[in-house]
């Protein structure tokens, strides 16, 4: 798992235009508009995003429109894999120590 995924990501910006950007591709304009940005402070973001890999682009004229890369965003999500396993195990021990607790408390009613 690439550092650089999780750096970019923790802006919260930059998060939002991930997360803008999961509906297709969009113009830097597009992106400024819809975030209430500047667009240099959009342009800015997007050259971060497009550093760590998380997009790309593509020029038009004198437009250019970004899209979500999916390779960094399947090795999140196969990075997060390794933990669910243990999480879920958490959450059903957790939730038969609940049940433990309904059951003596419904035994001293």
């Amino acid at each position: 798992m690439d550092a650089a995924t999780f750096s970019a990501l923790a802006e919260p910006n930059r998060l939002r235009i991930v997360e803008l950007l999961l509906d297709g591709p969009l113009t830097v304009g597009e992106i400024a508009d819809r975030l209430k940005l500047r667009q240099p402070q959009a342009s800015k973001h997007l050259k971060a995003l497009l550093e760590a890999g998380l997009v790309e682009v593509h020029a038009d004229a004198n437009r250019r429109h970004y899209k979500l890369r999916l390779e960094p965003l399947q090795a999140l999500d196969g990075w997060l894999d390794t933990f669910r396993h243990i999480w879920n195990e958490r959450f059903d021990n957790l939730e038969k120590y609940l049940q433990n607790l309904r059951r003596q408390d419904n035994e001293r009613d």
